[in-house]
């Protein structure tokens, strides 16, 4: 099998408006599933282990042909698909969408487990393939971080109302959390350094825990969980993404939790632009 890689990073554009291309078909639907599916466990790659991740949102804007290797950048700017970074994978050979996520797990786990990346576009000609992952201009208009993460508790809240299947696990309905400002401190200063420092995991560059974090901050709990998201500008995006990844949801509606804290912070100069914690606790 023959595989190529394209590589294109971009400053956001003033784009024009211009017709998207067509919806993807079974083939290419089908590696968006395996990607996704792929992204929302840990994987072992380039020596590391990745986050679990929520699905990449299908975009018919970057649904460009396989065979033409034309200018990714006017492509996108025809497309008007307002790009901050976009990444191109071109592969010539798999014959079908799982011959074609076997590439890719081999030869570009590090480009679809990237955390920057928010959106996806598919397409396929026979033999060859193009697979576009991209993040947008944020468009979200937030306020205060602790604001905005009192809506990520308000939208936590609403999912725990109804019963939920998270990956195998099936959840009942269970009772909200209510706000901690502690937690919420220890989820602030996580997000500020996650976003300051361009990183995106749960251990920060000390090697300290969510645990760790929220005793540090002044909370002794008896159960910690953690979630957190990035290149998403809106609690509603934040929470969707987390509800369609499976160990997100179950933090979400483990019924031991009691308590939430929630914050997100913006760096122009990182990778993914934004990021968000929710650090939930049990006293």
């Amino acid at each position: 099998m023959r595989v190529h890689f394209t590589l294109t990073r971009f400053a956001a554009l003033a784009l024009g408006l211009v017709l998207s291309g067509t919806a993807a078909a079974s083939e290419e639907s089908q590696l968006v599933d395996a990607i996704n599916a792929y992204r929302s466990q840990i994987q072992p790659c380039a020596g590391q282990a990745s986050q679990e991740l929520p699905p990449l949102a299908a975009d018919t804007r970057l649904i460009l042909p396989p065979t033409r290797f034309g200018d990714l950048q006017e492509a996108l700017g025809r497309a008007a698909y307002p790009m901050v970074n976009v990444q191109a994978i071109n592969l010539s050979g798999p014959r079908d969408a799982q011959a074609a996520m076997q590439a890719v797990q081999e030869s570009f786990c590090k480009v679809v487990l990237d955390p920057q990346f928010v959106d996806i576009g598919v397409s396929h000609n026979e033999r060859d393939w193009r697979i576009v992952l991209a993040r947008p201009l944020l468009t979200g208009r937030l306020g205060d971080a602790q604001a905005e993460g009192q809506k990520v508790l308000e939208l936590i809240n609403s999912a725990r109302t109804q019963p939920r299947q998270c990956g195998t696990q099936a959840f009942s309905p269970t009772t909200p959390v209510t706000w901690n400002a502690t937690l919420a401190t220890a989820a602030q200063t996580h997000t500020r350094d996650m976003a300051n420092n361009n990183y995106f995991d749960h251990k920060d560059r000390t090697g300290g825990t969510p645990g760790d974090r929220a005793e540090m901050a002044g909370y002794i709990g008896q159960q910690i969980g953690e979630n957190i998201a990035a290149g998403l500008d809106t609690p509603r995006k934040v929470v969707d993404g987390w509800l369609a990844s499976p160990g997100h949801c179950a933090n979400v509606m483990n019924p031991q939790f009691r308590e939430l804290g929630a914050a997100y912070a913006v760096d122009p100069k990182s990778d993914a632009g934004i990021y968000w914690t929710a650090l939930f606790g049990t006293q």
